[in-house]
């Protein structure tokens, strides 16, 4: 497998990006901190200093925070400038940002396709992403390319899905996390583009180009360990049950900041890659697989198998980690790539 390694001005500019959006998380949480305002409503005669806001379900809150005195004037005067200084820090590093992705852009930084860099940004947003949702699949290749400071041959990252892997047993985490409000999972999407809608398969959503988002989740066995149900609300996404999922559910979850086609950074947070290298071994080794995706699958494998051993020398491939996998599948994964002598 041929793998690109990054240029000395790439891996400048990939630290550089990294700063700035670590710099520009802490700024973006510690404005959320001065959410809504502070205002002066007069009632039957005085003034109380109110909280206003919106919550996430867009409606109206008020909050008193006391009658009209010296103190109340300096809790808002405080609160007003500290907004304000809040706001102009993230503003500052947003424009770096931008001028970041410009560089990123030329260098042919960004590596990450539009349709899912909104899709992940905004349950990135959301805070879903490690919690109940995982990046499975093709596009998982991208956070392990991206933590070995190369590029894969295109041929096997180009793809026309991605797949999110529910991790069910943190399935309440999803639906009472509180910055997922009363939005379910299928809104969430169609808040990057307004043409995903659920297709016949209720575990999928496609948008007007056939994008395609499919939500999907370990086959429980015994099968009434978990009575199926759907994630949000009825007309939300049903997660698919897959055989061998449950392999990826327990690996160690691997976050990587990754670059999209317009040179902005966003997390992934996928399976650990071993893992990851073995099940699509193991998926392309299943009779009833098709010949097109096994063949892709076992590419994956190899190339993800081979960027562990080369880049990452600290996940070996016989740690107690892989234990989640069952012994036959990693030996018979390790029958075809066998550890170094």
């Amino acid at each position: 497998m041929d793998f690109v390694e990054l240029n000395n001005d790439q891996r400048r500019e990939l630290i550089n990006t990294r700063q700035r959006f670590e710099a520009w998380q802490e700024a973006a949480a510690n404005e959320r901190r001065y959410r809504g305002s502070l205002v002066w409503s007069q009632t039957k005669g005085t003034d109380y200093l109110l909280k206003s806001y919106y919550d996430e379900q867009g409606r109206r809150r008020q909050t008193s925070l006391g009658r009209r005195s010296a103190e109340t004037e300096e809790v808002k005067q405080r609160f007003d400038e500290e907004r304000a200084k809040a706001s102009e820090a993230r503003q500052q590093i947003e424009a770096a940002l931008a001028r970041q992705a410009a560089i990123n852009r030329a260098l042919g930084l960004g590596r990450i396709p539009q349709t899912p860099a909104r899709i992940l940004h905004a349950l990135n947003k959301r805070g879903l992403l490690g919690t109940g949702l995982r990046v499975a699949g093709t596009n998982a290749v991208y956070a392990y390319e991206a933590a070995c400071g190369v590029f894969v041959d295109p041929g096997i990252t180009a793809t026309n899905d991605i797949d999110l892997l529910l991790d069910s047993r943190s399935r309440l985490h999803l639906v009472a996390d509180a910055e997922f409000g009363g939005n379910n999972l299928l809104q969430i999407i169609q808040s990057t583009d307004r043409s995903f809608k659920r297709s016949a398969n209720p575990f999928r959503a496609s948008n007007s180009e056939g994008y395609l988002v499919d939500l999907i989740k370990p086959v429980r066995s015994p099968p009434w360990a978990e009575a199926p149900r759907p994630v949000g609300e009825q007309e939300d996404l049903e997660a698919a049950e897959i055989e061998g999922l449950v392999w990826l559910e327990n690996a160690v979850p691997f976050r990587q900041m990754v670059i999209d086609e317009r040179g902005f950074p966003l997390w992934i947070v996928a399976p650990d890659p071993r893992v990851f290298a073995v099940h699509k071994h193991w998926l392309s080794k299943r009779p009833e697989r098709e010949r097109p995706k096994a063949r892709r699958d076992h590419a994956q494998a190899a190339a993800v198998a081979e960027l562990v051993r080369t880049f990452l020398p600290h996940l070996p491939f016989d740690a107690p980690e892989l234990q989640v996998l069952p012994k036959k599948v990693v030996n018979d994964f390790l029958a075809e790539f066998p550890l170094p002598a």
